[in-house]
């Protein structure tokens, strides 16, 4: 019993050791004068956007750009974009070990802005490389990013290192290259699609890049997430295409040069398709990031689980205080508790990913996974002895109450972890 509040400690002290599970995926194409790039943006987000920005002065260029996240002020932070000289770029999630930062270099002080001053300042590779290596770079830590003109020769931009590069084909995931085995970049799945889809074969057609893109999208199990949106760009003609919610059969496809005259503008990417059943169901998903009231309640719970751990902890060495098993249980059990709050208000992998969830860099997040079905186990036990202390007139109000609270507390967790779906093995 002495070593609970140490295996609390270490708990929390693995509990954030992991990277989110994110996924998105790229290509370049090149095939005599023709370039395409494609980029799958994997995201949970619900806000898709495609915005078209004017040159501002002259020796600066007009580009469009898509992203998701907005980010105050700025607006939306671009994850992929094009200019008028064909210049694309996309920006993949990715880990990377943090190193010593190198000195003299400028700070990134506005990442969005200065993304979207890559593209509206450098026609090709040898200028984007120039460009980022004025600045300390390594504030990107978390991603990794191609670029790519129309030439068809690209930059691979990692926290502290700039690969170039002019194959002819090139396909990349969420990793750094320079760090990465072959062996472990072919355990993503879209990579590896990838790679096999254009073993010995190449082409810049449509149909071809649309069968590409589709190979390597996401669509997981769980509510159908997964790849949110798909573009593809021709870095001769300004022309690209975009698909919404990893549905291959409509694109909507449109001109740089033809949209940039019509001035800046903003375009929210789902109003141009046709109605997307589970791009809705996303939409209508809840879970604490996104929804008050169950962030409270999870709070509310992991600060109760806590209180009960040490309350019950407290009466177990209580002189002449007689503690049940059930009691001796619920030490264990709210501790472990405690420890799933703090995983639910973490990572939003938990949600959206199969049940029982599975990281596997963090064996003590995967174990945690099984919490919900042993809650689900014990309620009914629990409840029944719970009933037994509140008709038990030796014990205190306010033992009574620490039971009733517990036993509210799994009720409400049960409901939830069966609208999240932890309960569907999948």
């Amino acid at each position: 019993m002495r070593n609970y509040p140490k295996l609390l400690f270490l708990l929390l002290c693995f509990s954030y050791n992991f990277n989110a599970l994110k996924a998105c995926s790229g290509y370049k194409l090149t095939l005599g004068n023709k370039t395409i790039f494609g980029s799958n943006e994997d995201a949970w987000r619900i806000t898709p956007r495609l915005w078209f920005e004017k040159a501002s002065a002259q020796n600066k260029y007009g580009a469009a750009f898509t992203g998701s996240r907005f980010d105050g002020e700025n607006g939306f932070a671009p994850q992929t974009g094009m200019n008028e000289m064909g210049l694309a770029f996309e920006r993949l999630a990715s880990y990377h070990p943090k190193l010593d930062k190198k000195s003299g270099e400028k700070e990134i002080t506005n990442p969005t802005n200065y993304l979207k001053n890559i593209l509206h300042s450098c026609k090709n590779v040898e200028e984007v490389k120039a460009f980022i290596e004025k600045y300390d770079y390594s504030f990107f830590i978390e991603d990794v990013f191609l670029y790519a003109d129309k030439s068809g020769k690209y930059l691979v931009v990692e926290p502290y290192k700039i690969i170039e590069g002019a194959d002819d084909k090139y396909v990349i995931s969420n990793f750094c290259p320079s760090i990465t085995s072959q062996e472990k970049a072919n355990s993503l799945v879209r990579y590896k699609n990838g790679l096999s889809f254009l073993n010995n074969k190449i082409d810049t057609s449509l149909a071809f890049c649309k069968a590409l893109s589709d190979t390597m999208h996401v669509c997981r199990n769980k509510i159908g997430d997964g790849t949110l949106l798909t573009s593809i760009w021709d870095l001769h003609t300004g022309n690209f295409n975009l698909f919404f919610y990893h549905d291959y059969s409509n694109a909507v496809s449109f001109n740089l040069v033809e949209e940039l005259k019509k001035g800046n503008r903003i375009l929210s990417i789902d109003t141009l398709f046709p109605r997307n059943i589970e791009f809705e169901k996303l939409g209508s998903f809840q879970i604490p990031k996104n929804n008050l009231i169950q962030a409270v309640f999870i709070l509310f719970c992991a600060a109760l689980f806590l209180f009960s751990f040490i309350y019950f902890l407290i009466q177990l060495y209580k002189k002449n205080q007689i503690i049940t098993i059930t009691e001796k249980a619920m030490i264990p059990l709210s501790l472990f508790l405690c420890y799933y709050m703090y995983v639910l208000s973490g990572s939003i992998n938990v949600f959206y990913f199969d049940a029982p969830y599975f990281d596997p860099s963090n064996i003590f997040v995967s174990m945690s996974s099984y919490l919900p079905f042993l809650v689900l186990f014990l309620i009914f036990p629990v409840s029944i002895w719970s009933f037994k202390i509140v008709k038990d007139i030796n014990r205190t109000a306010f033992s009574k109450l620490v039971y009733i609270a517990n036993n509210l507390a799994y009720i409400g967790l049960i409901g939830l972890f069966y609208y999240w779906g932890f309960y569907v093995i999948v």
